[in-house]
Order: C-alpha cells, then sequence, then structure tokens
C-alpha cells in the first residue's frame, strides 16, 4: 500500500521557460546542444542519461536506460554488449527512439531513428578510454544472460582479472558501440496550465521541417 500523497495529485506547475518555432534553431542538433549545455551547468547528476526504446521483430517494445557517449554531425552514440536484449532487438529491427528527460529544467527531448553499429576502430578507441574496472566487466558480463548467482558474475571478474593483468585489454568481441541517425527530433518544454511547448522537426527531403505540436 502506498503511503503519503496520493499519485493522481503528484502534480506540479512547470514555469521555468518557453519554447518557441521562431526561436529555436534550425538544426535540431544544434538545439539540442544548447538544451544540453544548459543542462549541463545545473550540475545535474549524469545529464547523458537517456532512455533507449527498442522492439523485436515482433514489433514487443523493451526500454531501459542507457548513457550518451558522443555525438556527431550523423547520430547519438552508445555503447553496450552486443548479445544483450537491446542488441538483439537492434539487429532485429533497426528502428528505435531515445527520451532525455531533465525534470530541473522542466524538459524532455524524443529523438528517433534508425540505429547502426559502429566501426571496430571506433569501438576499439572509446574502449581504451574505460577505466579499467569497466574495461574488465565488459568481458565478465554475459549482459541479459540468466546466471546462478552473484558470486558467479565476480568469479569471472576475477578470471579475466587474473587473465589481463599486466596487459592490455583487448576490445571483446560482442562488445562496441552503435550511432542512432535521427529522422526526428521533439522538444518538449513544461508551460503552466499544462499547455506545454513541443517543437517537432521532421527530416523531409533531406531538410528539417520544424512544426508546433498540440500539448
Amino acid at each position: 500500500m502506498l503511503t503519503g500523497k496520493p499519485i493522481q495529485n503528484l502534480q506540479r506547475e512547470y514555469k521555468l521557460n518557453k519554447l518557441s518555432e521562431e526561436t529555436v534553431h534550425k538544426n535540431p542538433f544544434k538545439q539540442f546542444e544548447k538544451w544540453f549545455a544548459d543542462v549541463s551547468k545545473v550540475g545535474i547528476t549524469e545529464p547523458n542519461a537517456m532512455t533507449l526504446a527498442t522492439a523485436n521483430e515482433k514489433a514487443k517494445p523493451s526500454a531501459r536506460v542507457v548513457l550518451l557517449k558522443g555525438i556527431s554531425s550523423k547520430g547519438f552514440i552508445f555503447f553496450t554488449n552486443y548479445h544483450s536484449r537491446k542488441g538483439k532487438n537492434i539487429s532485429e529491427n533497426s528502428f528505435a527512439s531515445l527520451l532525455f528527460f531533465w525534470a530541473e529544467l522542466e524538459r524532455q527531448v524524443r529523438i528517433e531513428g534508425k540505429i547502426k553499429k559502429l566501426s571496430k576502430v571506433e569501438s576499439q578507441k572509446y574502449f581504451d578510454t574505460r577505466p579499467l574496472e569497466s574495461r574488465l566487466a565488459a568481458w565478465a558480463s554475459e549482459q541479459s544472460k540468466i546466471i546462478p548467482s552473484r558470486d558467479y558474475l565476480e568469479s569471472r571478474y576475477k578470471k579475466f582479472e587474473k587473465e589481463f593483468f599486466g596487459k592490455k585489454i583487448p576490445l571483446p568481441p560482442n562488445w562496441g558501440g552503435y550511432i542512432l541517425i535521427p529522422n526526428y527530433f521533439e522538444f518538449w518544454q513544461g508551460r503552466e496550465s499544462r499547455l506545454h511547448d513541443r517543437i517537432s522537426y521532421k527530416k523531409v527531403n533531406g531538410k528539417w521541417k520544424i512544426n508546433r505540436l498540440a500539448p
């Protein structure tokens, strides 16, 4: 049984800012960079945390939080185990979406597009920047697989810790990067009376078309 304030009464007014189709940047990547710069100044823990939603070949959805690790002129980059549930979903259905929610600024961004694998060279370059423990964990964790116990996981970690002691840790064959190449962005700014601002960008014939959406 839930205690405290009833769930249906958990709400507040959004008053911090506004968003207009006349003032947003014409390029959605630039608009994202502007908002990301704003949220980075606020001191939020892991402002690069994003919900990644995927679906398998039967369109069964699945979502989880991952960390954005890079933005290029083409798209948004993250890394994971290719044998994980998300990796298997992507291999069956390459269309996916990202969601950033920054409550402190009353903002969210939705991004939709198609996911492609990064090259092994690109994945290796990032992998080499990870802390030692994270590189070992990438080898130890058979992500999304059922395992017998916590001890089993820790024993695998110790196994690879011993195996790679004093050596350069190679890139696991089942681990690497993906890039989501967007064809749709939506920027949401909370407003009073639930009359929120929603500005969308849709790629049409190679150009971004900007529209305002009803909240």
